[in-house]
């Protein structure tokens, strides 16, 4: 029997199938192979045409099924992570009626922070466990106020991930842990977060039907699995945001558990059993994939806008004749601190852990008769480390200590200097392993839909590929580093 994973990014959108007896991934493929359009009418704006997820979805699995040539009657489930607090609008026949905005759009951070003020700090933090901020009920509330001609024709709104699973069905449903990530889930009340839809003025008739996170949510309709070459037998069972789904692929389930990813965007995110929250909503606490009123899961997200996506900028502007392994190669050659330069990586809009400020990337501290091509390449892979060592001392202050952090190994943890510089500033043993959100959500289907009778069975052959321990004789060096980076940063946001 076979599970298949759909991971819809904002950069491309993959597509892993796994053969569940033995847990092993048999194909992957993803589109586009260039990086995804994201349009920006304004600057701090991002969209994106939903459209284009479902086109790309075809080609990866189109692949991936001619790769193959496994009887698509044998594929029993389809899980889906997608990229978090993104906003689908539909009508009454479910077409869409605007691009999507998406996570990185930072339009709606000022409605957010009013929000928050005229609700109350303590109501806001207590019972949704966040700021309203640039979430995905503050991106509906700018949509309300700017373009009423198409709110009006508003039926549903969903998630990313909730418009494929709509697609695949053909029936709009969403997840509580879904809607925690749009600050529409309130914890207290263990209900829709009436508090905010009363101050926004939005009817909780827009939210589509709740499921679990891992069950049957239904079938693929006779038309979609035509158009897709798989059976109508073939049921969805799992969805997740890409970072509680990051989790769940390294099988980050439980209090004191910490996953990271370091894509277009970076992202530390711990595991605890209590009601956890920043008094500043700098780190944001959701529903993980395995929350329940009895066993409470949530799950502390740390998010920097500005990671992979600044390492790619790099490569186009001077590295384009270098492949990412060269850049790494040319950065080891550099030593600890980059000979002073200092790179901020915020580049990428407004960002939560710097409380909604957008103050751009910052590069410090360069001599013209120093400085080389790789000088730049290790900052700017320092400062993104140290971007998350900012946002790790405020989970510290919530009680979030990192002692192993276990991460996929992929993107910015191919990279010896990221990693290392990681395990060295933080203190914590680097776990990496053969994963990826695509492989999770195949894995997540199998949970959902039974075929796995429990977690451990789903990760019995997840792999450790490699240790990185931190290098207690270069900690000086690196927090000395440190020291200059954040004294930068004070400069910026000041």
């Amino acid at each position: 029997m076979y599970l298949l994973g759909f991971d819809i990014g904002s950069s491309s959108v993959k597509v892993s199938l796994i053969e569940g007896e033995s847990g092993n991934c048999i194909a992957s493929s993803f589109y586009p192979k260039q990086e995804m359009k994201i349009t920006a009418h304004q600057a701090g704006w991002a969209e994106q045409d939903p459209g284009l997820w479902w086109t790309n979805l075809k080609m990866a699995l189109k692949d991936v099924l001619n790769e193959t040539r496994v009887n698509t009657e044998n594929i029993l489930s389809i899980g889906i992570s997608y990229q978090m607090h993104g906003l689908v609008m539909v009508d009454k026949n479910l077409q869409v009626l605007r691009p999507s905005i998406i996570w990185c759009d930072s339009r709606a951070a000022s409605i957010g922070d009013k929000a928050f003020e005229e609700i109350g700090a303590q109501r806001c933090l207590t019972n949704l466990l966040n700021s309203p901020g640039n979430f995905t009920a503050s991106k509906l509330k700018w949509v309300k106020e700017n373009e009423p001609e198409l709110f009006e024709k508003l039926y549903k709104i969903m998630l990313p991930g909730d418009y494929i699973a709509m697609k695949l069905t053909g029936i709009p449903q969403t997840t509580v842990s879904g809607l925690s990530e749009g600050i529409m889930w309130n914890f207290k009340e263990n209900s829709l977060a009436s508090v905010l839809f009363q101050q926004y003025g939005f009817s909780s008739d827009i939210i589509p039907e709740i499921v679990p996170s891992f069950a049957v949510q239904g079938q693929l309709s006779k038309k979609t699995a035509a158009e897709l070459g798989l059976s109508s037998k073939t049921t969805i069972s799992y969805r997740a945001g890409d970072q509680p789904n990051n989790a769940l692929s390294l099988n980050v389930l439980n209090p004191g558990e910490i996953a990271t990813t370091a894509g277009t965007s970076g992202v530390v995110y711990g595991v605890s059993d209590e009601i956890k929250y920043d008094p500043e909503s700098r780190v944001n606490t959701f529903a993980h994939v395995n929350h329940s009123l009895e066993n409470p899961r949530l799950g502390v997200l740390l998010c920097i806008n500005g990671t992979g996506i600044l390492n790619a900028w790099l490569k186009r502007i001077i590295g384009e004749n270098l492949s990412y392994e060269e850049m790494n190669k040319l950065a080891t050659k550099i030593p600890i601190g980059s000979e002073g330069i200092s790179i901020l990586p915020f580049g990428n809009g407004s960002e939560r852990v710097l409380n909604n400020k957008n103050i751009s990337s910052i590069f410090s501290g360069i001599n013209f008769n120093i400085h080389q091509k790789g000088h730049l390449l290790r900052a700017a892979q320092e400062g993104i480390v140290f971007s998350f060592k900012y946002g790790m001392e405020i989970m510290q202050n919530i009680g979030i200590d990192a002692k192993i952090i276990r991460a996929g190994k992929a993107n910015m943890f191919l990279s010896p200097v990221f990693r290392e510089t990681l395990a060295a500033i933080s203190g914590a043993t680097i776990e990496l392993y053969n994963t990826d959100g695509s492989v999770g959500a195949a894995r997540g289907a199998g949970i959902g839909s039974g075929f796995y009778k429990n977690f451990d069975e789903a990760f019995n052959n997840l792999t450790k590929l490699d240790i990185v321990e931190p290098d207690i004789s270069k900690k000086a060096q690196y927090e000395a580093a440190y020291e200059i980076w954040k004294l930068q940063l004070k400069k910026a946001i000041s």
